[in-house]
């Protein structure tokens, strides 16, 4: 690839993959994709196996270690191996129990439809946990704190993300707008943001464009983002300044908001144990005490 031959660790990949990603074809930018999406599969799964998810043929992945300096894609994924038994310590052994127990599950009633959901969401739950850099919560809360006006966007599967962020940051007294797409008005409410503000953006694949729009805007203007998607690669990452991507478990029908809901919660959390002065027991303020009517 370079004089100094090919990304010797996780993390240098990563950005390698960052910088190249516009100058690649499509196949390869899709393989990028499913990579920083996916790192845990691509380290305790085979490379036919990855294929198959990615939708690439397997020979492509072949090709794409080689252009990114390695002999194939046994060495690349050997990055990955790596960067997981360092980081989450018997995480293979866990992958590897799920798998078994998804892949070899008889049972097609209604109620093993949710137990199929609730052992992927345990999944992504972990993986949320041991993803999540300590320097990014604080970073983010930092930004809700001290700005003037939360602003929401979140279309699609996304929607429920921003509403419960709306309900709570309201409850906690913070000012909120959210970007409601109805009447088309999204756009034009947004441009009433100032670099005074926030801006938390919601959006997962399939990404809207109104969305991803806003975001681009609101970052010529100087407006901090808080983003929560499912990859570094996102449309998002680029104008964020921070970026959670949140792991996202495969699934056929629908993909599970359970990691970004609780993402989304723990923030709002962690914000109000700071509005409070409460770090032991932060709450969400009732409508009405109990027992207690409303004030006139």
């Amino acid at each position: 690839m370079t004089e100094a031959g090919p990304p010797r660790d996780y993390e240098e990949l990563i950005r390698v993959i960052h910088d190249r990603f516009e100058d690649m074809s499509k196949s390869y930018q899709k393989i990028s994709v499913y990579l920083t999406q996916n790192p845990n599969d691509v380290a305790v799964l085979s490379v036919n196996a990855i294929a198959e998810r990615c939708g690439v043929h397997a020979s492509s992945f072949v090709r794409y270690g080689q252009f990114l300096g390695y002999d194939g894609f046994k060495e690349l994924q050997g990055l990955f191996q790596k960067r997981l038994s360092t980081t989450a310590p018997g995480f293979e052994a866990r992958k590897r129990a799920l798998e078994e127990e998804l892949g070899t599950r008889t049972d097609r009633s209604e109620l093993g439809f949710l137990r199929d959901l609730v052992v992927r969401d345990l999944a992504s739950l972990q993986e949320l946990l041991s993803q999540t850099p300590a320097e990014d919560m604080a970073r983010a809360v930092d930004l809700l704190e001290h700005s003037d006006t939360v602003y929401l966007i979140g279309q699609l599967r996304s929607a429920p993300v921003v509403d419960l962020l709306r309900y709570v940051l309201t409850m906690l007294g913070k000012r909120c707008i959210l970007l409601d797409p109805s009447g088309g008005l999204a756009t034009y409410m947004a441009r009433t943001a100032t670099p005074k503000d926030v801006l938390v953006a919601v959006s997962f694949r399939f990404y809207a464009t109104e969305v991803v729009n806003v975001v681009e805007q609101a970052a010529a203007k100087g407006i901090p983002i808080v983003a929560i998607s499912d990859s570094t690669l996102s449309p998002l990452a680029k104008s964020a300044a921070v970026l959670f991507a949140v792991p996202e478990h495969e699934y056929t029908f629908s993909r599970s908001l359970a990691a970004p809901m609780c993402l989304a919660q723990a923030l709002t959390v962690a914000l109000a144990s700071r509005l409070q002065g409460s770090p032991n027991d932060p709450r969400i303020p009732t409508v009405t005490a109990p027992g207690k009517r409303p004030a006139p």
